[in-house]
């Protein structure tokens, strides 16, 4: 334990006497303040290089810190060395989140007042403020604003969306959330014990987190028109955009690493992997890249190859413009490279790539357990191509989604607007950069995957801008997140700041969220025409 071993006596908490483990409590809840307000304290430093070890030491020890703690707040059997523990645990949290400024309070309050909680999902969106606030919008109007479903269907069918990609983490958040809504537990022992006309969604949850492009208007009929058991268009239209909000999270959770909540099961850490060797106190502080500099015993600091990694990617957007100015592919060319970077991702996958069998207390949430995106590609199946000329959000989806249920799609609209847009015109190391050109082709290729073609677009410049490792993590969050390793997370774009693969993330599940509402809402247009 290091420096934190050499400070803390743990000893006094295995006497029998209350006020020697009372004494050694204080003690230990001091010596943590102290080393949570010095880490405040070099975050507002200058970073010196020469620091970088130091730091490193003085924030593992207070993460082991930290961990004892937590051991003890679960384990102990002293019923005060639980409850103290636990008590300082909290302080540590509610001491960094005051300390933050006032556009992070008034996020926290929102979101503390709608959920009752600040949850790990919010603690890692908050590296962007402006995004956060529109996604704790959206998802409040969705789940507990005025709308065609009931509430405790709106959780029920924020369960079967994350369960289909295995996310327990938000399928035991919205499991607690149904309960405190008034939903009946039996609902919870499998979909077969739900209502027939929840059932009967489980085939366009399945399609639709895993095969969008083979939604037909057939499916909207089938649910449309299931007798005592239909949807009404509104109630259909609420559910799908239910449906891709949890689907997308639970990208998003699996492609951040986020843990469950310290009291939560499974909440067992204070360092959601998507911030590597930094604990959720410290999760506001961006300014850490994953691929941390290394500084020999000399002082001096080493660079590392990712530093050359960024160098060249600047160099290639550099080309890239230039290329454009000069001149412009034709159209059948322009065709052709879609095609080809639509074949290729077919074939893109992780070399640990493996079955990853779901728990039973997340399965029994939906049917099918084998359905899913490997199934489809690697028997070399064609992804149908969807033109987004004929059918685009900004001119059919966005209008028929306000129409049959008011205000969501000016939410929704917003939302893909500050998660495409968002730029600090920042890359890695780099200040005053124009990050357009990498925002765009990482959008367009998860559209790509899915089939989606924008004719104004060279697909050529993916392959130009977006390395095998990065394509595979993309690839993995957004088609089969729960195989995300933190692996993947450490191998792309090494040089970069943690907030900087928070955005990419945030990148990756709006596009998700609008290639599926896209298939979804043309198959409900279809029907309707």
């Amino acid at each position: 334990m290091a420096e934190g071993e050499n400070e803390v006596r743990w000893d006094g908490l295995c006497s029998r006497d209350s006020t020697t483990r009372e004494t050694a409590l204080e003690n230990i809840r001091q010596i943590i303040v102290r080393k949570t307000e010095c880490l405040r304290l070099v975050k507002e430093t200058p970073y010196r290089p020469a620091d970088g070890l130091s730091n490193a030491v003085s924030l593992d020890g207070l993460n082991k810190l930290l961990a004892h703690l937590l051991m003890l707040s679960k384990r102990c059997p002293f019923k005060d060395v639980r409850e103290k523990s636990e008590f300082i645990l909290k302080s540590v949290q509610i001491l960094q989140v005051g300390s933050e400024d006032a556009q992070m309070h008034t996020l926290f309050a929102d979101s503390f007042a709608a959920l009752g909680r600040l949850d790990n999902i919010t603690l890692v969106m908050v590296f962007h403020p402006q995004y956060l606030e529109s996604f704790l919008k959206t998802q409040h109007y969705l789940l507990q604003m005025d709308g065609p479903l009931p509430l405790h269907y709106r959780h029920y069918i924020g369960i079967m969306a994350a369960a289909r990609h295995q996310c327990s983490y938000l399928v035991n958040l919205h499991v607690n959330d149904f309960l405190h809504v008034g939903g009946d537990p039996k609902w919870l022992n499998g979909l077969e014990n739900a209502p027939q006309k929840l059932q009967n969604l489980g085939e366009l949850n399945k399609v639709l987190a895993h095969r969008p492009w083979l939604i037909t208007k057939e499916h909207i009929e089938g649910l449309l028109k299931a007798e005592e058991h239909s949807w009404s268009l509104a109630e259909l239209v609420h559910a799908v955009v239910l449906l891709t909000h949890y689907h997308s999270l639970a990208s998003f959770t699996f492609g951040c690493g986020i843990s469950p909540e310290i009291h939560c099961d499974g909440g067992h850490t204070f360092r959601p992997p998507s911030v590597g060797n930094y604990c959720i106190c410290d999760i506001t502080n961006g300014n850490h890249s994953v691929d941390e500099m290394q500084v020999n015993s000399a002082g001096n600091v080493l660079v590392s190859d990712s530093f050359f990694e960024v160098e060249a990617l600047m160099e290639k957007m550099k080309q890239l413009q230039e290329c454009r100015d000069e001149e412009e592919a034709s159209q059948e060319e322009m065709a052709s490279r879609f095609e080809i970077e639509k074949r290729e991702s077919m074939f893109v996958f992780s070399s640990d790539d493996e079955e990853v069998t779901p728990a039973r207390d997340v399965s029994r949430h939906f049917e099918d357990t084998s359905y899913g995106y490997k199934d489809f590609s690697r028997h070399g199946m064609h992804v149908p191509t969807f033109r987004v000329q004929d059918y685009c959000w900004e001119d059919h989806g966005y209008s028929l989604v306000n129409r049959l249920y008011p205000d969501v799609g000016q939410l929704i609209d917003e939302k893909f607007h500050i998660a495409y847009n968002l730029t600090y015109n920042t890359m890695a190391m780099h200040k005053d950069v124009d990050t357009s050109m990498l925002r765009r082709a990482i959008w367009n290729y998860i559209h790509c995957m899915f089939g989606i073609r924008y004719d104004d677009y060279d697909y050529g410049e993916i392959n130009q801008l977006l390395d095998r490792s990065f394509k595979v993590y993309i690839k993995t969050v957004v088609c089969t997140p729960e195989k995300v390793t933190k692996r993947m997370y450490d191998s792309f774009w090494r040089q970069f700041k943690h907030s900087e693969k928070v955005h990419v993330n945030l990148l990756l599940i709006e596009a998700r969220m609008q290639a599926e509402l896209l298939y979804a809402l043309r198959a409900i247009t279809r029907y309707m025409t």
